[in-house]
């Protein structure tokens, strides 16, 4: 039988697709079948490190079983990167191959994939068979393709269709339509056997392997928490890291302690790393079909931690080969690793269930049934008539001789686990819901402020004075960074060097952030910019956040000063010296609690506790001890002085960037240096817990609150919060973008550190893998 192997994908840049295709092609070969690829292929050279974002491909000039269609272009879809043909030039090679390879059968893998899967079901005129690699649930982007880009019409042309997965079934049948039967990947046993000098399970740390990319939908930023969360909990670990690059990894990570980067790895190297590793961990979000990696540590009797998702269920049994966990659950991930790290026995017994479960996977199991799908293809009885013929010619009827089945509805394949996904979810949510709310009530009062008045004054602003306020906003910061830096170093050893240029970049990454992120992850930020450049993050991280804390008690001097000179200066707010009083103390409070929490575990003794208990009392000494530390600088006069003679001096440059803004929009006259001054303790006190982004909203709300009590007009005043806030916005990303930059750092990985700083406490289980405390 002579075939056509159809691949939308690159040979040169080979994925999961193309290494099935080829893997398929060399058992066909074996069973006596005479098979050919066609697939693009892109030569090494400028234009193609170019059109992939600077990658370079894999594979040079294609074997001659291969025939090269074209160059690709590297997009993105449905979370991954894919390098797909959209030329011409690529659709007549596959043409005219297959018009003149006179193939028996046309096997087409991803019919979904532009543009050469396509023309390639239009064009063959022999028996086509379809195989379908991805799952996909979003029906904005499968329902054009079904409907208004003819993909239904089109698929009717396969007289065998298959699917990989009971997922990768799911997707066709309910946007599509049609007969699958699920056909999975297959994996070659022979070069998976093990080492015979394989060391035993329960010696050493344990060893976790990850093995694939660095996109988003492959999880590994959780992986990554989970595993320093285990080396905190005392669990000797080793994570060794394959397929991503290091450059794509160290931004997204806290401590490098127990990590190995090996970046992209050849077929030899790959199944090396899978016979060594005690466990292979596979922490995708979703959108995967099949667990190509999970099939072949199986094959290396490797157990597998995994999210249990769509594609991954239907190969790895939950505590029969491995452990499923929900998605996105670093502690429960975390927790599965513990478990196993703790039971040597039972790793062991997952291993040899892997092994044996892996034999429903072996090529020459999966060629058959491909072969088999072959011949159902080939005897498919051709349609009667030449009215039948053209039908199934342009896709009206059905190829396999059946009646049509169209899409159905069908229920979805990943639920939440439990309800705390569902509380997950509607945190997502909140935000979203939050900034509607706050977008419709600015249009309502934009609605009933008019525009013309609003619009006129933002738009009279005396350039000068916004140039003014944006120059004192940018002096404030930096003496922000400097007063930050005094307290630090007055923390730390006089060996330890602290360099103003790290505090300032640190402050422009946290000024960023916190207009970009909401709760106060901005502060975070800056702490995990700062903890890196002073050593190992885990253990300084503590002593920056007391850092912070103590700079945060300046500006709750700085607060209550500027509180106190607006109720002296100002009889508006004389009735309400309860509420400002109130607002200045309650912060106050909060520091006075943790400095005696502070004093009180270290004055308790960790050891006469017992259970969880003792290692939350331990765990919260050490921390608290370090937070501490950050308090060093109120004991040391000069640095303490200078300290907060600098954070006083960047209140004052605020005050005078709100002044300065008040004199651009003409409001001077009736508000002045009071009304400057509470506008910045307003928007200060209003924005001691932000929901939203920058505040967005309340930010605004309390510039009006302040300055209708002056008399000016409220259009006026909402003019002058909207200015202020962009100023501020405008300082943060002129700041900030640059030093994220100079970190090596995009804002999504900034924002994934934020997010993913929290400790899990896991517990500690007896086990040998469990280092003394």
């Amino acid at each position: 039988m002579r075939v056509a192997l159809v691949s939308p994908y690159s040979y040169a840049y080979p994925g999961g697709v193309a290494r099935h295709v080829e893997a398929l092609a060399e058992e066909l070969s074996e069973l006596g079948h005479e098979a050919r690829i066609l697939a693009p292929h892109d030569p090494d050279g400028r234009l193609t490190r170019v059109c992939h974002r600077g990658s370079r491909p894999t594979r040079s000039t294609p074997p001659d079983h291969v025939v090269a269609l074209g160059r690709t272009v590297a997009l993105n879809a449905n979370g991954a990167r894919s390098n797909l043909a959209l030329t011409p030039q690529s659709v007549a090679r596959l043409a005219r191959e297959l018009r003149r390879g006179r193939y028996d059968v046309a096997h087409v893998h991803e019919p979904n994939a532009p543009l050469v899967s396509w023309f390639a079901i239009e064009l063959a005129r022999v028996p086509l068979v379809g195989t379908f690699h991805a799952y996909s649930t979003s029906r904005p982007v499968n329902l054009v393709t079904a409907n208004v880009l003819g993909a239904r019409r089109l698929y009717n042309r396969l007289s065998v269709r298959i699917a990989v997965s009971e997922a990768a079934r799911w997707t066709a049948e309910r946007f599509y339509g049609g007969r699958y039967r699920v056909v999975p990947n297959g994996v070659d046993l022979s070069a998976a056997t093990r080492a015979a000098a394989r060391p035993c399970a329960g010696r050493g740390p344990l060893r976790l392997l990850y093995l694939g990319r660095a996109e988003e939908r492959k999880g590994l930023p959780v992986l990554l928490r989970a595993f320093e969360a285990l080396r905190d909990e005392g669990v000797a670990a080793q994570l060794t890291v394959a397929g991503a690059s290091a450059d794509e990894v160290r931004p997204l990570v806290l401590d490098s302690e127990g990590l190995e980067f090996v970046g992209p790895v050849g077929e030899e190297e790959k199944w090396r790393l899978l016979r060594e590793a005690d466990v292979l961990c596979a922490p995708s979000l979703g959108s995967e079909s099949f667990g190509m990696v999970l099939v072949e540590a199986l094959a290396s009797s490797t157990p597998v931690v995994c999210s249990a998702i769509a594609g991954y269920r239907d190969l790895v049994r939950d505590g029969v080969e491995g452990l499923l966990v929900p998605p996105g659950r670093a502690d429960r991930l975390a927790e599965a690793l513990s478990e196993l790290a703790a039971d040597p026995e039972r790793l062991e017994a997952m291993g040899r269930a892997a092994r044996a479960r892996a034999q429903r996977f072996a090529w020459p199991r999966v060629a058959g049934e491909v072969v088999a799908a072959y011949e159902d293809a080939l005897a498919v009885p051709a349609p009667a008539g030449r009215l039948g013929r053209a039908a199934v010619r342009v896709g009206v009827r059905p190829a396999d001789g059946l009646a049509p089945r169209p899409p159905r509805r069908l229920a979805p394949l990943d639920r939440p686990a439990d309800e705390v996904e569902h509380v997950a979810a509607s945190r997502r949510v909140r935000p979203a819901v939050g900034l509607v709310a706050i977008c419709g009530l600015a249009a309502l009062a934009l609605v009933g402020l008019g525009t013309e008045r609003l619009a006129g004054t933002v738009l009279g602003a005396a350039p000068l004075g916004v140039l003014g306020a944006l120059l004192a906003m940018l002096l404030s910061l930096l003496m922000r960074a400097e007063a930050w830096n005094a307290i630090i170093r007055a923390s730390l050893p006089e060996s330890v060097r602290v360099r103003r240029a790290d505090t300032a970049r640190a402050t422009m990454i946290g000024v960023l952030m916190s207009a970009t992120l909401p709760a106060r992850l901005g502060e975070l930020s800056r702490c995990l910019v700062m903890a890196r450049r002073l050593g190992r993050l885990r253990q300084r991280l503590p002593l920056v956040i007391g850092t912070v804390a103590s700079q945060t008690l300046l500006n709750l001097l700085a607060l209550s000063v500027l509180g106190g000179l607006v109720l002296a200066t100002v009889g508006l707010f004389r009735g309400a010296a309860g509420a400002f009083v109130v607002v200045t103390l309650v912060p106050a409070a909060a520091i006075f609690v943790l400095g005696a929490a502070s004093a009180l575990a270290r004055s308790a003794s960790p050891h006469a506790a017992r259970g969880w208990f003792r290692r939350t009392a331990g765990t919260a000494a050490r921390s608290l001890a370090e937070l501490r530390r950050g308090f060093a600088v109120f004991g040391r006069a000069r640095l303490g002085t200078w300290a907060t003679a600098a954070q006083l001096s960047a209140w004052a440059l605020q005050w005078l960037a709100c002044y300065a803004l008040l004199v651009a929009l003409g409001l001077d006259a009736q508000a002045g240096l009071g009304g400057a001054a509470a506008v910045l303790f307003a928007v200060n006190a209003a924005g001691a817990l932000p929901v939203l982004p920058a505040n967005l909203g309340v930010f605004q709300a309390a510039c009006v609150a302040v300055l209708v009590a002056y008399g000016i007009d409220p259009a006026e005043a909402l003019a002058y919060g909207l200015v202020l806030q962009a100023l501020e916005l405008a300082t943060a990303v002129a700041v900030g973008a640059p030093a994220l930059v100079g970190e090596g750092l995009s804002w999504r990985q900034m924002r994934l550190r934020a997010l993913g700083a929290t400790t899990l406490d896991l517990g500690r289980r007896p086990g040998p893998r469990y280092e003394a405390a």
